[in-house]
């Protein structure tokens, strides 16, 4: 008898590991077990009927109850599943199963994306960095500062190029905080030229070791929109100064139309429309997202003949009513700061309560290629055809994603929606993401998928599968 060789070749991604017996491959995610490759996490289905939270548990034989597994509640995910590399392997699992009296088929793979990323939404007003600087983990660049969006500062991260496409360093650190971004941990990232930021899905940034707690209301013009009516009487002028637009209450249109008076205000910045300037100071960590911490620097002289007059009350806050503050003008015709009265301290609160939690969002995305399409289907542009028909869906680990119009399947998934320890990783470096695709068995058949391969969801939750001998099923809620 021919002695088993000491270690085995794994083919399940392009490092093609040699795996000795009773070791993980460099992904630690293959494993040599008695001579044969095998998934060291089993195969995963999402069970939306199991209050979420509870324990993980193994669906095999031994403890299965028969009940056959069916409709929408139950989710067939690519989690363990394995992947289809190379590429003329069929998927791992190409499931099938009732939903609402349909013939269904889900095809789950560990998807290799060597061309992926993700988007970074972090919801603060404080300057992160200017729009194109570079965006480092440990050191490495890693991506770079987006177009900010209202109220959220935009970060694009990893991408083939930095993957691939640099240092043997870069790629690593890329990747690295690429998958720890994806499976909801904390990733400190520092902008060149600008802040440190800790990014964690689904939590609050912490920029420059301050905790955000709050997103703005609006832009200073949207806030006066707001609350201009409820200032009227306690207040005779009001500015809200933002980074993007300060808004003047007594020239905005909101206070035309409740009659607010004239005030001769003076604001050093450019003044788009009644009421509305921009650039007032520099973006930076102070009020409203600028770089300034006395809001009395924005202001030139007041003008007597414009309606400026001792005793002039002014109230200047930012669109979060993080900052605020009260003044009085003396003979001078200038600002005295004096304590907030008890009156106009509500409508500052009410500005904090209209505010929305400061949060990170991170959106994962990548682009469903050869390998992928092929473990479906034998003719590859066919599911391209059938995903942009409509006629297959395209979720990540169960969740649902965005497809990109255009040529491909380039899809986004909310990584907060997709079951903690999804994302893996091969040392390529490449992400590994859950991908499944689901559709009607008359599509699958229609588009030449791989009909011989496919099993019913309560075989595959009995026997198992080609990765292993197991599959769980964890409980989702809705």
């Amino acid at each position: 008898m021919t002695a088993r060789p000491e270690k085995i070749r794994c083919d399940a991604c392009p490092v093609m590991c040699y795996i000795a017996e009773g070791k993980v491959g460099a992904c630690d995610r293959y494993a040599n077990e008695d001579g044969r490759i095998i998934r060291c996490d089993p195969l995963t289905i999402l069970d939306r009927r199991i209050a979420k939270g509870d324990e993980v548990k193994p669906f095999l034989a031994a403890d299965w109850d028969g009940r056959t597994a069916s409709g929408d509640d139950v989710v067939v995910s690519a989690i363990g599943a394995g992947t289809t590399y190379p590429d003329y392997k069929p998927a791992p699992f190409i499931v099938s199963r009732d939903i609402e009296g349909v013939d269904c088929v889900t095809v789950v793979t560990e998807a290799i994306f060597s061309y992926c990323g993700v988007k970074v939404k972090i919801d603060t007003d404080r300057h992160l960095g200017a729009e194109a600087s570079p965006v480092r983990a440990e050191g490495e660049v890693i991506g770079h500062v987006m177009t900010s969006e209202y109220g959220s500062q935009m970060l694009s991260l990893g991408g083939v190029d930095h993957l691939t496409g640099g240092s043997k360093a870069e790629g690593r650190k890329t990747c690295d905080a690429l998958l720890r971004l994806c499976n909801k941990e904390a990733v400190e990232l520092t902008v060149d030229g600008g802040s440190t930021v800790i990014v964690q899905a689904g939590q609050p940034p912490i920029v420059d070791g301050v905790p955000e707690d709050r997103m703005r209301v609006g832009c200073g013009s949207a806030t006066i929109g707001m609350f201009a009516s409820q200032w009227q009487g306690l207040v005779d002028e009001v500015v809200v100064v933002d980074d993007h637009i300060t808004g003047v209450v007594s020239e905005h249109q909101a206070g035309k139309v409740i009659d607010w008076p004239d005030t001769g205000i003076r604001i050093l910045g450019r003044r788009s429309t009644p009421g509305r300037y921009f650039k007032v100071a520099e973006p930076g960590q102070g009020w409203g997202g600028t770089d300034i911490d006395d809001p009395l620097g924005i202001l030139g002289p007041w003008r007597p003949e414009k309606g400026a007059r001792a005793g002039l009350r002014l109230l200047m806050v930012s669109t979060t009513g993080e900052h605020a503050g009260y003044y009085v003008l003396n003979e001078d015709l200038v600002p005295v700061e004096q304590p907030m009265p008890p009156a106009l301290q509500p409508s500052v609160d009410l500005i904090a309560e209209n505010c929305e939690p400061a949060l990170c969002t991170v959106l994962f995305m990548g682009g469903a290629g050869g390998s992928l399409r092929s473990g479906v289907t034998r003719n590859p542009v066919q599911l391209t055809n059938s995903v942009k028909a409509a006629q297959t869906a395209v979720t990540i680990g169960g969740a649902p994603t965005y497809r990109w119009p255009g040529g491909g399947i380039t899809v986004m998934v909310d990584v907060t929606e997709v079951p903690d320890g999804a994302f893996g990783y091969v040392p390529t470096p490449a992400l590994v993401a859950p991908l499944e695709f689901t559709m009607a068995r008359t599509a699958f058949d229609a588009l030449g998928g791989h009909t011989s391969k496919v099993r019913s969801l309560d075989d595959v939750l009995q026997s198992g599968g080609e990765y292993g001998d197991d599959a769980r099923v964890i409980g989702r809620a809705e």
